[in-house]
């Protein structure tokens, strides 16, 4: 006989009094399960889970709990009460008092603590473990991994994959889906479609959803295809792009893997140079701070990279390491105690906070991106007009006009990202965007990011994402250990254990051999001094004849009415483009030289 389930939900339908989010939505939870649940942003997940929970009642339909059920809920947006210390929060649903204490413990979390004014990461922190302290039958979380650094994360996964009783979760984290749920919930335009799949397989079953929604609504009524279309094309067009990506990524990673070999090789030699192809290069940069106890809180003792136009770089490390700190040192926020950093000339920055400090909550989706200004966004340069800007961030009528503080976390997220990501710029900088969003503004994220022709710089916890996006890896790892990995995620996995056994410190790790004196190198010759000062002028010229050129090869008409111009203009493009790479390898060369012989 099968058991009877904890939890479950019978002919639901929810729109408080207004158009329903979903209906006729039947499901269960029995112990034992791993549920996801996925959709859209506003398509009623957080709804549904208030249900289950018995927070929220619905319009119609029927919730049951198993007598003696215990339910533990972690809210997207926990609220707290900040007269309350952390285990008085934590133990306020019931818990033993020693169970309080060993998941605080757990997690690193002082018991006496005051809840005013915790960080992102220790909110999310302090809201499992209330959780986890209950030693719940069911288990409810929504976005569980916002916030938290990757080894908070992991160590998440480890824990609920020895949790026994019913477990839904939602969550904009592939890695995390993929790893803990074996059966798949879908709100899809009103609809609660189920498998017993785990998230891994989600892209492969909802493709043979909507194809098959397609079938038949072609064979009941001809002029309600295109009510499937777009899901089921969008959904293999981007399995096709991903494809391509997912090779250009592969390049990009091995000429990553090549210069960094390289930079290496001869690192303390290097310099950046202007012109756009170096964007930033660090050399031997140390920074540190003393901590609220007094003690020394070391960011990084001796790190070092170059990071070139096009390069895609994810930054990584536990929550307090340093990412954010780190990031403000490359792009010129901040200096750094010791070391250098170079950046390129003409380096236009578009940034985005975690904070949104860039959003006006009074303000309207339509004023964020125009300005107050007219019915145009300008999208680096060119105008678009705003509603069709917002509509390819996901965005629906009845949003436009509304105010900021009314949309959710993942809808202010689509707005900060469509605000920054409008702005010209060739060094993109992001820290955290993907919290809160859903996986189809991941996606739209992704090709984005993808398709953009600058620079990366991204702070991120997501997994996946990384693997996805980034051609190298920059870890934090703490104790000012900063290491850069080729490849994502993955790749800096398989590569950071035996870097770690080959350059592990031998004797004393706190003593570090004195540096060998090198006898400093006679200066540069007039010649090369000389030619070093005219470099950067030639590089200019050459930029700018390059951009004339492929503007005037983008007109449509050229070659019609001037065969011979056109191919003129083509011959002296390719010859433009060889010139100014060698100009530029020349000013590196030089600006090397120059560096390691005390200057000319």
């Amino acid at each position: 006989m099968t058991a009877p389930p904890l939890l479950a939900l019978r002919d639901v339908q929810a729109g408080f009094g207004g158009r329903p989010l979903f209906d006729n939505v039947s499901f269960a939870l029995g112990a034992g399960d791993r549920v996801c649940l996925v959709g859209r942003n506003g398509s009623g997940k957080s709804t549904l889970m208030a249900l289950l929970a018995g927070s929220a009642q619905p319009d119609a339909g029927e919730r049951f709990q198993q007598p003696g059920t215990r339910i533990a809920v972690m809210p997207q947006n926990p609220v707290f009460d900040a007269t309350m210390t952390i285990a008085d929060y934590v133990g306020a649903d019931g818990a033993p008092t020693h169970r309080v204490a060993a998941i605080l413990d757990e997690l690193a979390l002082p018991e006496d603590r005051q809840l005013a004014a915790l960080s992102g990461g220790e909110g999310r922190r302090v809201s499992l473990a209330r959780c986890l302290a209950l030693d719940p039958d069911v288990l409810l979380l929504d976005e569980p991994t916002n916030h938290l650094d990757i080894p908070a994360i992991l160590w998440l996964e480890d824990r609920l994959q020895g949790f026994f009783g019913a477990l839904l979760m939602v969550s904009h984290d592939r890695a995390f889906l993929t790893r803990l749920s074996t059966r798949t919930l879908w709100l899809d335009r009103g609809r609660l479609r189920q498998t017993d799949r785990g998230y891994g397989q989600f892209d492969a079953w909802s493709e043979e959803v909507l194809a098959a929604e397609a079938a038949e609504t072609h064979r009941l009524d001809r002029k309600l295809v295109s009510e499937t279309r777009w899901a089921r094309e969008g959904i293999s067009a981007r399995r096709k792009r991903n494809q391509g990506r997912v090779e250009r990524l592969r390049l990009l990673r091995q000429d990553r893997a090549e210069r960094i070999g390289l930079r290496r090789a001869k690192f303390d030699a290097g310099t950046s140079g202007p012109g756009g192809r170096v964007v930033i290069e660090a050399e031997h940069v140390a920074k540190s701070f003393t901590g609220p106890d007094g003690t020394p809180r070391v960011i990084a003792k001796d790190f070092g990279t170059r990071i070139l136009r096009g390069d895609r770089i994810g930054i990584i490390g536990p929550n307090g390491a340093g990412k954010s700190t780190l990031l403000s040192i490359l792009i010129g926020r901040l200096e750094p105690d010791a070391g250098l950093i170079r950046q390129g000339a003409n380096i236009d920055i578009a940034f985005f906070d975690q904070q949104r400090s860039l959003l006006d909550p009074e303000e309207t989706p339509w004023t964020t991106l125009t300005g107050g200004k007219g019915d145009n966004v300008f999208v680096r340069g060119k105008p678009r007009h705003v509603v069709s800007y917002l509509k390819d961030f996901l965005f629906d009528d009845r949003q436009f006009q509304a105010k900021v503080n009314s949309l959710s976390g993942g809808e202010r997220n689509r707005l900060l990202l469509a605000k920054v990501l409008a702005l010209p710029s060739n060094l993109l900088v992001l820290d955290e965007p993907t919290n809160d969003l859903d996986m189809d503004t991941l996606d739209l994220l992704e090709e984005v990011l993808s398709d953009y022709e600058g620079t990366l710089l991204l702070v991120s916890h997501d997994r996946d994402f990384l693997d996805r996006l980034v051609t190298s890896v920059i870890a934090v790892e703490g104790d000012g250990e900063v290491m850069e990995y080729v490849g994502g995620y993955s790749d800096y996995l398989r590569q950071r254990e035996p870097r770690r056994i080959v350059s592990a410190p031998k004797g004393d790790p706190k003593v570090a051999a004195p540096r060998p004196a090198k006898a400093r190198p006679t200066r540069l010759s007039y010649k090369d001094a000389r030619e070093l000062d005219e470099l950067p002028r030639r590089i200019e010229a050459l930029t700018a004849e390059q951009a004339d050129l492929e503007r005037r090869l983008s007109d449509s008409a050229f070659y019609s009415r001037d065969p011979g111009g056109f191919a003129s203009a083509t011959k002296r493009l390719t010859q433009a483009t060889a010139e100014l790479a060698a100009a530029e390898d020349r000013w590196l060369d030089l600006a090397a030289q120059a560096e390691e012989r005390g200057g000319s």
